[in-house]
């Protein structure tokens, strides 16, 4: 069977929506009071601020004291002196801080004398030509002469007899120098025999005439050094 009662007659339908409603209103009200705070008006001061008229004071005039103007200053004298100075100043002489004529060339002679030194391998500005590297770039023209002078050391090399039947091996520091025309000069060597330093100096004399270096487009002396190992097999 149907029920004869429609859904929207129904009372209990929000009970519980307007009870919780209700608790929090109650809750609200009581919060309310409890934090309700009264004050004792008669424990209250009011004072009042009392104005009198002291601005309106009287300010007494003073007086300007008028100051004379100064005195005309004294006429000059019609008749002038001309007093002489005989006393004698003494003339301060400056010297000139310009470069003579001939200090300039000194200069120069000094430069031409540091040209005139020795120029080490490493910082020459151009390195001298072995022949064969001529045509090499000159980026690659420190690296063709070193290997042409580990080839000529290679191919003139030889083993002293003396040394070989007493065993003695070991390195031999060479120095040359390769003068202004090219040639090798200076040869001095250091080692651990003196057949082997003879060997090394022989090999050193044996090397071609060369194109010198140059600095600042000069042809300068250069000074070179190179090891020689003496190993016996």
């Amino acid at each position: 069977m149907q029920s004869k009662k429609s859904p929207k007659s129904d009372l209990t339908k929000n009970t519980k929506l307007y009870f919780a409603i209700g608790l929090c209103l109650m809750v609200f009200v009581s919060w309310r009071l409890i934090e309700w705070k009264t004050y004792d008006k008669s424990a209250i001061d009011i004072d009042t601020l009392n104005i009198q008229d002291d601005d309106d004071e009287e300010v007494p005039l003073t007086e300007q004291l008028k100051t004379p103007p100064p005195p005309p200053p004294p006429p000059a004298p019609e008749i002038i002196e001309v007093v002489e100075d005989e006393e004698e100043v003494e003339e301060t002489v400056i010297e000139s801080t310009e470069t003579t004529q001939e200090e300039v060339i000194e200069d120069v002679e000094v430069l031409e004398e540091d040209l005139d030194a020795d120029v080490p391998f490493a910082i020459i500005e151009d390195v001298p030509l072995f022949p064969g590297c001529e045509n090499v770039k000159k980026s690659e023209r420190r690296k063709c002469f070193q290997d042409k002078i580990q080839r000529h050391i290679a191919k003139n090399f030889r083993y002293p007899e003396i040394a070989q039947e007493m065993g003695i091996q070991g390195r031999v520091h060479v120095q040359f120098i390769i003068s202004k025309d090219g040639s090798i000069t200076g040869i001095q060597s250091r080692g651990p025999d003196k057949n082997l330093e003879k060997e090394a100096n022989r090999i050193i004399s044996k090397l071609p005439k060369m194109i010198p270096g140059k600095q600042r487009g000069r042809a300068v002396r250069v000074p070179f050094s190179i090891p020689i190992n003496f190993r016996l097999q």
